[in-house]
């Protein structure tokens, strides 16, 4: 029999996802957060890996990658040197999970290029990713409709717990704010530190809101109910936040500006993903979607953001090396 050799080169593109809220703030049972989120089209990270005399790293957040790479060849253990290319990149700081696509695709890249086994768990545990939400790690792996289930004593990633497919004609009004980045870092420990725990009555209802409403919702293709499920979930979320958001329930009152005139116009379900200042909108169809947008981007508020029609996403991260075809 003759052996495969490995490829020399490994290309990753992962999807942006939304966190369209939190389940459970107060951690009376034994574990805290629990998340619910969606994989979207048209907002990606694309970066290509390939065996090198020595390490380097071009392309946006050049700095992130080159670390993520430096932990990645010593946990794997690996000799000789690897190029990153970045080719395309989700926004940073944005509550689009940005940093954990990138820590995944070079990891997986890396893993895939050695034929080595797969360790996400263990991979983002070493590169600091998964602290509070798993709906990135859901992301990557599959898509959809994606629902973690938070943290307990033993965890060291918050495991998926939940998998639905989101309607292939449903679309997603994506509303960025390029002047703003959301709160992370040490301002979001700080800012999670400061918060009061939530009470276990509301946490009941989010949880609740989530698995009896907006999730079968999702699975009867019925808008105006999951719309309406995911709209109180952001409420109730913003009110909790808000004293870390400058007494706001959206970060950037712009975008806040322009998801009131959508919702007002016909939109489902506006909201922030996580910290933001992205906000989001449901539309019935890629029509509807189109419409919406053209509103928003004449709102006087929305001039000077970013709005686009995005899908939901119902598969994961794609790979190619140069030994194979695309893969999933």
């Amino acid at each position: 029999m003759v052996s495969t050799p490995s490829p020399t080169s490994v290309t990753m593109a992962t999807p942006a996802r939304l966190h369209l809220g939190f389940l459970d703030l107060n951690g009376g049972l034994g574990r805290r957060f629990g998340s619910i989120g969606l994989a979207i089209s048209g907002l990606r990270t694309r970066l290509t890996i390939t065996r090198a005399a020595q390490t380097s790293v071009e392309g946006p957040d050049s700095e992130r990658v080159a670390r993520y790479l430096g932990v990645m060849q010593q946990r794997l253990q690996l000799a000789g040197g690897h190029h990153v290319k970045v080719n395309e990149i989700v926004p940073a700081h944005a509550g689009l999970g940005s940093g954990t696509q990138l820590a995944l695709a070079v990891a997986w890249g890396l893993r895939t290029m050695y034929c080595l086994p797969e360790d996400i768990h263990g991979d983002m545990t070493a590169l600091g990713r998964g602290a509070r939400s798993g709906i990135g790690i859901g992301a990557f792996g599959g898509g959809g409709l994606v629902v973690d289930a938070g943290r307990g004593a033993q965890t060291k990633v918050p495991p998926i717990v939940g998998r639905a497919f989101f309607p292939e004609h449903w679309r997603v009004v994506v509303v960025l704010d390029p002047q703003r980045q959301g709160v992370h870092g040490a301002e979001e420990i700080n800012a999670f530190s400061s918060l009061a725990p939530m009470s276990a009555t509301d946490a009941a209802h989010l949880c609740r809101l989530v698995l009896m409403k907006a999730l079968p919702a999702a699975a009867e293709e019925d808008l105006e109910s999951f719309g309406s499920a995911i709209t109180e979930l952001q409420a109730r979320l913003g009110d909790y936040f808000a004293p870390t958001q400058g007494g706001r329930r959206f970060s950037s009152p712009d975008v806040a500006a322009v998801l009131r005139h959508l919702e007002a116009q016909g939109a489902f379900g506006i909201g922030q993903s996580s910290w933001g200042p992205t906000g989001f909108a449901f539309a019935a169809s890629e029509a509807q979607a189109s419409e919406l947008v053209a509103i928003a981007r004449r709102h006087p508020a929305g001039r000077g953001l970013d709005i686009r029609v995005c899908a939901g996403l119902n598969r994961g991260a794609e790979w190619q090396s140069d030994q194979e075809h695309d893969r999933e």
